[in-house]
C-alpha cells in the first residue's frame, strides 16, 4: 500500500525520496479542523533526501557529513510567517525537513523569512539558536540519528529521553509509521 498511501494529503509536486513523515499524521478532516481554529497554515515544498535515514557513524558527532534536502517556498508564505513572528504567534514546523528549511532561511536572512529555494545541509545539534520554529510536530525517531539530534536540541536532551522512555515502556511506535510527539522549544533554545 506504501505506493498510494505513502504520501500526506497535501503533497502536490513529486521529487522527494521520501515522504515527511510528520505530515502522514494529518488527514483533510484534521487539516480543516485545524485551519478552522488557527490564524493560518502555510505550505512550503519540501524534498527529503535519503540521507535522512541514515545514522550516525562516527565517533565525534560534529564530524557527521549532514545530508542535504531541498526547499522552496514563495513571497506570500515568508509575509504570512514573518507577520505571524512580528505578532508574536507561535511558528508550527511539521516536520524536520520544514525545521531545517526554515531555520536555514532564517541565518540567511537574520532571522527573517524570504522566498527561497535550494538545499540545505544545516546540521542541528544542542546548542544551536532556534530563530523561527517554536514548536515541532515529529515522529519518535531512532537512536544514532540526526533527526534525534535536532529534536534533543529544540526540546532538551534530558527531557526528551525521558519521554522516549515513557514511549519505549508503553510500547510507542517509532520512525515512519510511528505515533507523533508535538514538542514546544525550550526555552533557553
Amino acid at each position: 500500500d506504501d505506493i498510494s498511501d505513502y504520501q500526506t494529503v497535501y503533497a502536490t509536486k513529486e521529487g522527494s525520496i521520501a515522504v515527511p513523515t510528520a505530515g502522514l499524521h494529518f488527514d483533510t478532516q484534521t487539516l480543516e479542523n485545524i485551519r478552522s481554529k488557527i490564524s493560518g497554515i502555510v505550505e512550503i515544498t519540501l524534498h527529503v533526501g535519503a540521507g535522512t535515514f541514515l545514522p550516525v557513524k562516527v565517533e565525534n558527532v560534529l564530524d557527521h557529513d549532514m545530508h542535504e534536502e531541498w526547499g522552496s517556498l514563495d513571497q506570500a508564505t515568508s509575509d504570512i510567517i514573518n507577520k505571524a513572528k512580528l505578532n508574536n504567534k507561535k511558528i508550527i514546523a511539521v516536520g524536520t525537513t520544514s525545521l531545517r528549511i526554515l531555520e536555514t532561511i532564517a541565518i540567511e536572512n537574520n532571522g527573517v523569512v524570504k522566498p527561497w529555494s535550494g538545499f540545505t545541509k544545516l546540521y542541528i545539534t544542542p546548542g544551536f539558536k532556534f530563530k523561527i520554529i517554536d514548536i515541532l510536530i515529529t515522529n519518535f525517531h531512532l537512536p544514532k540519528s540526526t533527526l534525534l539530534m535536532l529534536v534533543s536540541a529544540f526540546f532538551g536532551r534530558e527531557e526528551l529521553f525521558n519521554i522516549y522512555n515513557h514511549a519505549i515502556n508503553k510500547k510507542y511506535r517509532f520512525f515512519s509509521y510511528g505515533d507523533s510527539c508535538l514538542f514546544p522549544k525550550k526555552i533557553d533554545g
